[in-house]
């Protein structure tokens, strides 16, 4: 199959370079459109349904809200887990979904289950929205608004009638969330006094309100040639037009809804708020859809804010807040600058290694039609391009050009060797026998370097979502490379190389010295195998020895220039006492050189991913381009620690975001106790807190704020409910109307909707001795207190409550500073697993390295599988077992290097250092196999004898290859390594530095100790 291939390339090579222009055309045309992100989608589909439950507690909300909705949710197929959090007056029930599973069926299945528990949950609770879907980095900007002339109620108006309607039609975004909103409102104001001496019941004002602003259809009138739609005009159109309206009649004079109420323009209770730079504003969230390019929407919405700006006055739009596309760019530009130099590197070395332009055109055609060939193939699959694709074409750099490195090279030698033989064979046969002689090795060397790379593609969770679209990538450019080398490598060298002059088939002066040099020092070896031997084996326990004391990190810390803090109060803080120490902060930190803007969000927003109390708070802080990122991270790390009575953390949002998906918590470390009682709860996770204060390396060290807060109690008493001839329900309605207040209807005014809602004097609701002489009205109409009908205590109740998997659970968090990974985290499941947990109760410890190692157990795992098929694959090709055996024996040497560049940079073992060493153990197969299946060839087809002339031959003509392919595969990886950890190679960077290690060891077993080692254990081959 593989010479009727590389035949017909080459009698069809002018239709062959036609598809390869073509394909080039393809994939210029498509870079300019193609789609980008940072990072592939690294969270399980997610539904997330949230129910508003005003005026229950939170044990309320978790008994008849989340509970329930769990219920029904539970069996749902393809479903992982169940979490819910019950807070004040809300519920979020978050459904995690197998990887595999199907978004939108779930979605569909989810709102039908609702659809049936809805009629079961209490009348206080309103319908269950599910939130739209998001992706993983939900989060695609942050906009600020504040102005100087406009109130919180006007910039809230331009908001909710302009600024977001126009946000929420740009493709890709699932929804703006806005914080710091603050709706306008006809509120009428009530004191109880006033109205009893009115002689006005609550429930009369209630109704003439609500007749005031009802709005009703007219109807239509008939003629008798014509009919006639009715409208019927509201009359409120502003608090004096509210406070005109009419109640009763008393004593033959009009009683208005004025004479006994306050009736003000204001705005509800909030439930957060947002502080831009250092002052109040309105804070945008534009959250986007799974499949949203995060590029083209972050300008998509720019160009919406500059169609809008003409109109917006003077309000100060901030989109630069937090604007991750900022560190999309600057990641691509630095993996493209990479690969450009990549290429540039790679065509010096072949330059360099042969004096003839045309083989190394030839050799340099094969990068842009193997990588461009796979960026096709992901593109027209429906990828999104990002840093991990990038990241694996540019891995894949070095070796695409291998395959035809290996085949120009020989194909040169035999036209150069066909030119002297006495009858000379046609170029066409030349080319052709020389495709052939080195296509089956080069094919199994392909397939077993695929084959490696497979692993990575079956790992799971969080580290299987990133690296997969890498190997996918790597294996594409891989497998494309192998079919340009079989057909348009050869086509080009019949083309392009019988025509070369007979000088240009000279060696350069650099490969003769290496030649030279080589056949100096080779024969040394070849008599040593002892030696050789021994170099390998003391290879494997230094290699050993270094792997075991290597330092574990799950994935490296991003240098994005937008930072989040968490920035959480105690529990039952004010919103306004939150406003207040925001603000500070703020000044101080926006003095920190560097610094750009800040922008805080406080409490919640409606219907946004945020359950949260108005004592939490989450800072953003985005730094300049130019500015020194490690000095200004310590600046502010030390502007935050002056804070001591609030709980914060300083992290990028992509790592917060990877922490969350990992547990659910943004903490490196978590430790969830699962049980019944929350008392029960609490002290449990108290005696982890006091295991794991003595562990060093522990930092950041709480327990999740499930704690008891005051909570006013209004329980009423039947024996005065009976006697006052009241019913509970209405005790609880006129409370309710006169603590939290009660929408009674709306009005509309320039085609936009207000709601009017009777609330009472502030003063009245200040606190819990007014609240107690809050008056109650009775069937008679006679007004009774209600401290008379009802005890009002103060009492401890649940701040929140969270439940995973129909159990509560409370979670004891911590990070790691100044000590490794894997040590803390292992000191920490012993300390755990130490303690006495009552019956019921049980603890899990989740976080980085508990996906780290479950990740690393399965790579060794699948790993093993992939070794096994290699060593067949090879047993394929040889049907020896000794060179098979030779073969694996020699392999694991490749790693040496690679363990001692980890060792030389640090020790720190990342996942990306793992897929390095995958990465290095096949481009060692791929040598090996090739230096081998070269042995073979000279003994069987050209007569050479076995023996160190054998040897000396064999490894002297690989010797060009094998340094050309490494030469090309390291420097094309140099780029990386210099560069750093700067932006888009927090990942790349460890697994290039495994890599360029990898690569010195293996060219030096492939070189120096494998021609040796075949000498002395190689000697039974097949017949």
């Amino acid at each position: 199959m593989l010479a009727a291939l590389i035949r017909a390339a080459l009698s069809q090579r002018v239709l062959v370079l036609a598809a390869a222009a073509l394909l080039v055309a393809l994939g210029l045309r498509a870079a300019r459109d193609v789609p980008l992100d940072v990072f592939p989608e690294f969270a399980p589909p997610k539904v997330e349904i949230q129910t508003e439950a005003p005026g229950l507690s939170t044990e309320e909300v978790e008994q008849l809200v989340s509970v329930p909705i769990e219920i029904v949710v539970s069996g749902i197929p393809g479903l992982d887990t169940v979490r819910s959090k019950s807070v004040l007056g809300l519920s979020s029930v978050v459904l995690l979904f197998k990887a595999d599973a199907d978004l939108l069926v779930a979605r569909q299945t989810v709102q039908e289950r609702i659809a049936r528990v809805q009629p079961s949950l209490p009348t206080a609770a309103r319908a269950p929205v599910m939130l739209p879907p998001l992706s993983s980095t939900s989060r695609a900007m942050k906009i600020g608004l504040s102005s100087a002339t406009l109130d919180a109620m006007q910039l809230s108006e331009l908001v909710r009638w302009t600024i977001r309607p126009r946000l929420m039609t740009v493709p890709g975004v699932a929804n703006v969330a806005v914080w710091g909103q603050r709706d306008r409102q006809l509120q009428i104001l009530v004191d109880p006094d006033r109205l009893r001496a009115a002689n006005v019941s609550l429930a009369e004002l209630r109704a003439a309100a609500g007749d005031a602003v009802l709005v009703g259809g007219g109807g239509f009138v008939d003629g008798a040639n014509q009919r006639l739609p009715v409208q019927q005009s509201g009359l409120v159109q502003s608090a004096a037009d509210l406070a005109d309206a009419v109640i009763k009649l008393a004593g033959g004079a009009p009683l208005r809804i004025g004479d006994v109420a306050r009736v003000v323009e204001h705005y509800a209770a909030p439930i957060g708020s947002a502080i831009i730079d250092d002052g109040p504003g309105i804070l945008l969230i534009v959250e986007k859809q799974p499949t949203g390019n995060t590029l083209a929407l972050t300008r998509a919405v720019e160009a919406a804010l500059a169609e809008l700006q003409p109109g917006l006055g003077d309000v100060h739009v901030d989109s630069t807040l937090f604007r991750p596309a900022t560190f999309i760019e600057r990641s691509i530009d630095n993996l493209r600058e990479a690969l450009l130099i990549g290429c540039l590197l790679v065509a010096a070395v072949l330059f360099l290694f042969t004096r003839d332009p045309r083989q190394a055109l030839i050799s340099l055609v094969a990068i842009p039609l193997s990588l461009l060939g796979a960026a096709l193939v992901l593109l027209w699959s429906g990828a999104t391009i990002n840093v991990m694709i990038i990241a694996g074409l540019v891995i894949a750099l070095g070796e695409v050009v291998d395959d035809a490195i290996i085949d120009v090279e020989n194909i040169a030698r035999r036209l150069a060797l066909n030119r002297t033989a006495p009858l000379p064979r046609s170029s066409f046969d030349v080319v052709l026998s020389a495709s052939l002689e080195v296509r089956s090795a080069v094919v199994f060397a392909s397939l077993i370097v695929i084959g490696v790379f497979l692993p990575i593609v079956f790992l799971g969770g969080v580290a299987g979502t990133f690296f997969r679209p890498l190997a996918i990538a790597y294996m594409l450019a891989i497998g494309t490379s192998l079919l340009v080398a079989l057909t348009v490598t050869p086509a080009l060298c019949l083309m392009l190389l019988p025509r070369s002059a007979a000088d240009a088939q000279q060696e350069a002066r650099l490969a003769l010295w290496l030649k030279r040099a080589y056949a100096r020092l080779l024969p040394k070896l070849i008599g040593r195998p002892g030696m050789a031997a021994g170099i390998v084996a003391a290879g494997l326990l230094i290699a050993g020895i270094g792997y075991a004391g290597f330092k574990d990190q799950f994935l490296p810390d991003f240098q994005e220039a937008d930072f989040l803090m968490h920035w959480i109060g105690k529990p039952g803080t004010s919103l306004e006492a939150m406003e207040r120490i925001t603000v500070q902060v703020s000044k101080e930190l926006r003095a920190v050189p560097g610094v750009r803007n800040f922008g805080a969000h406080i409490g919640r927003a409606e219907v946004a991913d945020e359950v949260v109390g108005p004592n939490f708070a989450e800072l953003w802080i985005s730094l300049d381009a130019a500015a020194d990122h490690e000095a200004s991270v310590k600046r502010i790390q030390s502007v935050i620690d002056g804070y001591p009575g609030l709980f914060r953390d300083l992290l990028t949002y992509l790592r917060e975001r990877i922490k969350e998906v990992l547990s659910g918590a943004s903490a490196t470390v978590v430790v969830r106790i699962f049980g019944p009682d929350q008392d029960q709860l609490r002290a449990a996770a108290e005696q982890v807190r006091a295991a794991a204060a003595g562990i060093a390396g522990v930092a950041d060290l709480k327990v999740e704020q499930q704690v008891l807060v005051p909570q006013i109690q209004i329980r009423p008493r039947l024996d005065a409910l009976a006697t006052m001839g009241l019913t509970a329900g209405e005790v609880r309605r006129q409370a309710q109307t006169l603590i939290a207040g009660q929408k009674v209807g709306e009005i509309y005014r320039d085609r936009k909707a207000f709601d009017v809602a009777i609330w009472a004097e502030p003063e009245v609701r200040a606190d819990t001795r007014q609240i107690a002489e809050l008056l109650i009205e009775t069937t008679s109409g006679a007004p009774v207190r209600l401290r008379d009908v009802a005890d009002i205590r103060i009492v401890p109740a649940p701040n929140e409550i969270k439940r995973e998997n129909g159990q509560r659970r409370l979670d004891v968090t911590m990070n790691v500073s100044g000590a490794d990974l894997g040590t803390v985290a292992r000191a920490v499941e012993t300390a755990v697993r130490a303690l006495p947990f009552e019956r019921g109760y049980y603890p899990q410890v989740l976080g980085e390295y508990a996906a780290l190692k479950a990740a690393r157990e399965q790579l060794l795992f699948t790993s093993a599988l992939g070794l096994i098929g290699m060593l067949l694959l090879v047993w394929t090709e040889f049907r020896s077992l000794r060179l098979t055996a030779l073969f694996a024996t020699s392999l694991p040497f490749a790693l040496v290097g690679g363990v001692l560049a980890v060792m030389a940079t640090g020790g720190l073992l990342s996942l990306g250092s793992l897929v390095g060493f995958v990465t290095v153990i096949g481009i060692s197969a791929r040598n090996g196999i090739m230096l081998l299946a070269h042995y073979q060839h000279l003994q069987q087809h050209e007569g050479e004898a076995f023996g160190p002339a054998l040897i000396l031959r064999g490894a002297s003509e690989r010797l060009l290859p094998i340094l050309m392919t490494a030469s090309c595969a390291g420097l094309a990886l140099l780029p990386l390594i210099v560069a750093g950890n700067a932006p888009g190679h927090e990942i790349e960077y460890p697994m290039a530095i495994v890599i360029l290690g990898g690569l010195v060891s293996s060219t030096a077993l492939n070189l120096l100790l494998m021609p040796a080692l075949y000498g002395r254990y190689g000697r039974e081959l097949r017949p």
